[in-house]
């Protein structure tokens, strides 16, 4: 029978610690979220993952907020974040300094996940949007790629939270056996 482990037990990283670590080659981009349950969610899988950065944009709110720091439960302290007004002219930026650019979206010509080869050695930025609206058009036609996870059931989504769980995972697993 398996024993559950004790927190002391799990051998984490302390925040300090976490910031001087070599970060996986993963970004995120929050384009327009509304969920601060969901932010802080994001946060707490970044941290998992040791994503890079993540980029609150537009409507997206920040931290400090109790409502993120609910979700977060700390991550917020050890995740590098930025805030930026405009999606599409951060997409540009990160364009331009060769960031391979990725919404997760339902769209013509995506990807499925499950059939998605990660390149040696690029940096992914991963654009999640608003869990109505999802990524903007503008934003979507602005990305190097446009990957969906496959679903089977009824339901048109998965909530933002699940799926940047399932995408980060996804990307993480494909990069590490790179390696």
């Amino acid at each position: 029978m398996s024993r559950k482990l004790e927190n002391s037990e799990l051998d984490r990283l302390d925040v300090t610690s976490f910031k001087e670590a070599k970060k996986s080659p993963i970004i995120i981009i929050l384009d327009n979220v509304r969920s601060l349950n969901n932010i802080g969610s994001v946060f707490r899988t970044a941290d998992a993952f040791l994503v890079q950065k993540i980029y609150l944009c537009g409507i997206t709110a920040t931290p400090p907020h109790k409502d993120i720091r609910k979700t977060a439960l700390g991550a917020t302290e050890s995740v590098d974040w930025e805030y930026r007004k405009n999606t599409l002219e951060l997409v540009d930026e990160l364009k331009q300094s060769g960031v391979k650019i990725v919404s997760v979206e339902q769209a013509e010509n995506a990807v499925m996940l499950n059939d998605y080869e990660v390149g040696d050695d690029e940096t992914i930025a991963l654009v999640f949007g608003n869990e109505v609206k999802g990524v903007s058009q503008e934003v979507v036609t602005a990305s190097d790629l446009v990957l969906e996870i496959p679903q089977f059931g009824t339901k048109h989504s998965l909530n933002i939270s699940v799926s940047t769980g399932v995408v980060v995972w996804d990307i993480w697993s494909k990069q590490s056996a790179l390696k």
